[in-house]
């Protein structure tokens, strides 16, 4: 079956019982047994939940995958990711992650007795020169957030596996619909589900995506004994935004080179970061690895006076954090998703103060370029 068929039908069956086209929302906390020992399936929701289990098959099948695991963040779900390692491994992770990934490392998980090291992860050789005898995992996003990097996964992974470690891959900015790292050769895909997955903005959530049978076995273990599964209701949301992922997304793209071919040409920015851009340095490993460009850009402005001056003149855009819904959003990466990053290290990693970010929606194109230039004006 192709893309958008899966995303509205797989593990999205009709309800048996009542021929229900939409999954319900099982809105309860446990289930009746009918005997002792003798149930249909369910016992205690945290366990499982069919609203939930219903989003795990679906995201499954989306990224290729055989096991799905729904929990009640993206954080929570890269927490739990971890959890599978045990004191004194050690980690080789992205230099430019996500601000609450680099947080829950260095602040949270250092604490268990975990190590963390950080590589450019678009060069193969800083990579090598990370790695260790206790390395059990490499972790990366890619694109990264938000100077829209691009990791070859192929590579980093041949690499990771002829050292005897798995690989990660946060697949947040593109979904499963431009990018399929399993199909790869990666181990585990990440989701924070409260972005392009859900797409509305309206529930936060989180999903991890293996093949591996005695990962999976340990990794629902742990969602069961930590606890920190997605609820019916958010489960309900996310398969019902996965459902128009395929249209939303190639809306998202189309917008995006618009946006991003605007900016480029606008002579009060500096530069722009986006992997459609013939300019990007990783565009033509972009065109192998993505079927698209997805809807995330960034581009630099000079200063913060004159970022903040974009930002405090948009009309259309919203300033907020977050990013894959079908409004647009922009932000100031350096004061809000990476404020927890140091800044000589924001500095190194080009997330200036300059700099601003842009989630671009669905929205009609002309009307965002309009509201972006007339915002530029003002610097």
């Amino acid at each position: 079956m192709g893309f958008a068929t899966t995303a509205i039908h797989a593990g999205q069956e009709p309800d048996p019982t009542t021929g229900a086209v939409v999954v319900p929302m099982y809105q309860t906390s446990t289930f009746v047994q009918e005997a002792l020992g003798k149930h249909k399936g369910y016992e205690y929701a945290r366990t499982s939940n069919p609203t939930r289990a219903a989003l795990e098959r679906n995201l499954a099948a989306l990224e290729g995958g055989r096991y799905g695991f729904a929990f009640a963040s993206g954080m929570a779900a890269i927490n739990a990711l971890l959890s599978l390692l045990k004191s004194g491994d050690h980690v080789v992770a992205g230099h430019n992650l996500y601000g609450g990934t680099f947080r829950l490392f260095e602040r949270v998980l250092k604490d268990f007795g975990l190590s963390f090291s950080y590589a450019d992860t678009t060069r193969l050789e800083e990579i090598r020169r990370e790695l260790r005898p206790n390395t059990r995992l490499l972790y990366i996003e890619t694109p990264t957030n938000p100077v829209m990097e691009i990791t070859d996964i192929r590579a980093a992974t041949e690499l990771a596996h002829r050292h005897g470690c798995f690989l990660a891959v946060d697949n947040t900015f593109m979904s499963p619909y431009f990018q399929q790292p399993l199909a790869l050769g990666a181990d585990v895909v990440l989701h924070s589900t409260t972005k392009y997955l859900n797409g509305h903005s309206d529930g936060i959530g989180g999903a991890v995506i293996l093949n591996d049978a005695n990962l999976a076995e340990r990794l629902k273990f742990l969602q069961n004994a930590a606890g920190a599964v997605l609820g019916p209701f958010d489960s309900w949301l996310v398969l019902r935004g996965v459902k128009t992922l395929a249209a939303r997304m190639r809306q998202h793209n189309e917008n995006g080179q618009a946006v991003a071919e605007f900016l480029a040409r606008h002579s009060k920015v500096k530069t722009v970061h986006y992997p459609g851009l013939p300019s990007h340095p990783q565009h033509d490993l972009a065109r192998r690895q993505m079927s698209g460009f997805g809807g995330m850009l960034s581009f630099e402005t000079g200063s913060l006076e004159n970022a903040r001056t974009v930002l405090n003149s948009v009309r259309l855009c919203s300033l907020a954090e977050s990013l894959g819904g079908v409004e647009t959003l922009i932000s100031h990466p350096a004061s809000m998703t990476h404020a927890s990053v140091p800044p000589q290290e924001r500095q190194r990693l080009g997330i200036t103060d300059g700099l601003v970010r842009i989630s671009v929606g669905i929205e009609d194109v002309e009307d965002l370029i309009a509201d972006l230039k007339q915002a530029l004006e003002k610097i």
